[in-house]
């Protein structure tokens, strides 16, 4: 089964035009190889890939410059985070006039993780995450679906749930014990595993670092650091406070949610519908799952993104900023919504031009 990703290539494609090294991260198996042949057999210019987990092209490129420089057309190299030593070789090839040729490099590491092709290619290059499937993608029809095994495509279109189940399994494993030493983390896998799993039952709460460091009896800033790892493998999120001029006390702490609902699930045990309607964190998972759909028909950045919350129990999920447009969200596993005081102090005080309460429900219509 094949799901078309239009909105992703558009938007690679548009990337292409108008820089000379465009960049697709996001974790392992999340389809960016996919994505990247799709815009091979469309690109009407000469085309050449180099997968770099392939012994054949890492020797193809052991002399970078010599096999990249007589190249036209679009150029695809894939795992570039095994030779962040090309990204030089790139710079120069990107400043040639006339430009022969563009560069689209895939890797599985988030920008902080590859800061060596920021500061080496800085003005040359666009960065574009790639999530898993989203809602626009595999069709409303398949929310439950969605939800329950997360949008990695193998996880997504396995044949049963236990098949799925067994997936993500396999994925956290193989993440934790070498996707992450082969971007040069040195944590033990035994750890990071540990945390993560504690950082499943903490999905879509208040990043408290002194409680984690209590139970692992590491320091505030090497607990810190774990959640960095996850981040920049693109397996964990951090969404930031918003804070203002107000008279009321704001919390100035994150929030932090697994990236992924179905990778949530499996580190929480989680293999069929009715196991996660009946877990303690049922709720914490639908609002996570609908907070990133969101984040994604939003076209929005993760500098646009944020949540709101004061020491008096006003809270807002999602906080979307762009210029001057200012959007709040509400998520609640509820059919019968109701605006609640909290959301109501939100409006007025962040001065939000719209409001939504996302519900679990199948009427859309006005509260207020």
């Amino acid at each position: 089964m094949m799901i078309p990703r239009k909105r992703h290539m558009a938007a690679v494609q548009r990337l292409l035009r108008q820089f000379p090294i465009v960049a697709i991260l996001g974790a392992r198996q999340v389809g960016k190889t996919t994505l990247a042949l799709e815009i091979l057999k469309r690109a009407k210019s000469p085309a050449e890939r180099f997968d770099l987990e392939d012994p054949a092209d890492l020797a193809r490129l052991s002399d970078a410059k010599l096999a990249l420089a007589d190249l036209k057309g679009l150029v695809v190299i894939d795992e570039i985070q095994r030779r962040p030593d090309i990204f030089p070789v790139l710079r120069v090839l990107a400043d040639r006039r006339p430009r022969a040729a563009r560069f689209l490099v895939l890797g599985s590491a988030s920008p902080e993780l590859l800061h060596q092709s920021s500061e080496t290619l800085a003005g040359r290059i666009a960065f574009y995450t790639l999530d898993g499937f989203h809602l626009d993608e595999v069709g409303v029809d398949k929310l439950e679906r969605l939800w329950l095994r997360g949008g990695f495509p193998l996880s997504f279109l396995a044949r049963t749930h236990d098949a799925s189940f067994t997936w993500r399994q396999s994925f956290i494993r193989t993440v934790l014990e070498r996707d992450l030493p082969q971007l040069g983390v040195r944590v033990a896998a035994a750890t990071l595993s540990r945390f993560w799993s504690m950082l499943a039952h903490y999905h879509g709460q208040v990043w408290n670092s002194a409680e984690f460091a209590r139970s692992f009896g590491v320091s505030d800033k090497t607990v810190r650091h774990y959640l960095d790892t996850l981040h920049a493998a693109q397996v964990a999120t951090v969404l930031q406070p918003w804070h203002e001029n107000i008279r009321k006390r704001q919390v100035k702490s994150p929030k932090v949610h697994v990236r992924d609902s179905g990778v949530l699930h499996g580190l929480l045990g989680i293999r069929e519908r009715r196991d996660l309607e009946r877990h303690p964190k049922v709720g914490a998972s639908w609002e996570g799952f609908f907070l990133w759909q969101v984040v994604g028909q939003l076209g929005a950045s993760a500098e646009e993104c944020f949540f709101w919350a004061t020491y008096s129990g006003a809270e807002l999920d999602l906080l979307w900023v762009r210029g001057r447009r200012r959007w709040g969200f509400e998520f609640k596993h509820t059919s019968s919504p109701k605006i609640t005081s909290s959301l109501k102090t939100a409006i007025e005080a962040l001065g939000l031009q719209k409001a939504f309460l996302v519900h679990a429900g199948d009427k859309t219509f006005q509260l207020h």
